[in-house]
């Protein structure tokens, strides 16, 4: 599954599952536009990987909830590698609360990343994808948008409401070559996971029935598909990566 010569944006891909992804498919020959809000530094290091490993990338800082930030990523890409192939939909934050202490701008500020940042790279790069050879539209929901969560009533709502998105796109997409589809992640280990308690890490793997946490290869791997001209009949669809959460 070579991506090479195939141009990819990946959201907030400067740490996380979002650079796991980046460099995943740089290491396949893929062009990598690595997209950053505030982690400069974390940025330039995912690039100087990319190219340790012989592929090619450039950062584009850019919040995904303003409409202009995400129009100079664009031209960002355009200038270094042209029209995107590839849009990953990683971008997203959590404000965590119950839902009876959670304020209208902590409900808003996360449906304006997750879900209005979806929107505007998604109308922003809507053409580029169109007008692809193999064009690929990949969100990156999470298992708390199928299960829910205590104290995440917006994140829950946000990353569910990616399926729906998700679904829609891929029949606009159906008329011409490209696909739309989405991953749903359980927990991973990333750096936010790894600041969770101990007795709390270990509750929550007693729930998988694969008993790990997911590492951010596992998540990688399954973009790095569904990026690629072998997932071309495959479109709409929600993909779990979650140890067996939901069994």
């Amino acid at each position: 599954m070579s991506m090479e010569g195939r141009t990819c944006v990946i959201t907030g891909s400067a740490r996380g599952i979002g650079r796991g992804i980046a460099e995943h498919l740089g290491e396949k020959g893929a062009n990598v536009v690595i997209n950053y809000r505030s982690s400069e530094g974390a940025a330039h290091e995912a690039v100087e990987a990319i190219e340790d490993a012989g592929g090619q990338a450039v950062t584009a800082q850019a919040d995904v909830a303003v409409p202009e930030d995400v129009e100079h990523m664009r031209e960002v890409c355009h200038d270094a590698f042209g029209p995107a192939d590839v849009l990953v939909n990683n971008a997203g934050i959590t404000a965590d609360k119950q839902f009876t202490e959670m304020s209208r701008a902590e409900w808003d500020r996360v449906m304006d990343v997750n879900l209005g940042g979806m929107f505007n790279c998604t109308q922003t790069f809507y053409d580029d994808i169109w007008n692809a050879d193999e064009g690929r539209l990949i969100n990156i929901s999470s298992v708390v948008g199928k299960q829910g969560n205590f104290g995440q009533a917006n994140y829950a709502t946000a990353k569910s409401g990616m399926f729906g998105f998700t679904r829609t796109i891929a029949l606009e997409f159906a008329q011409g070559s490209s696909t739309a589809n989405c991953v749903a992640p359980g927990f991973t280990r990333t750096d936010m996971v790894e600041g969770v308690p101990d007795h709390v890490l270990e509750r929550i793997i007693s729930g998988i029935p694969l008993e790990r946490l997911a590492e951010v290869e596992d998540i990688a791997a399954v973009v790095r598909f569904l990026a690629s001209e072998e997932s071309s009949y495959i479109t709409g669809e929600v993909i779990d990566v979650n140890g067996g959460m939901d069994l």
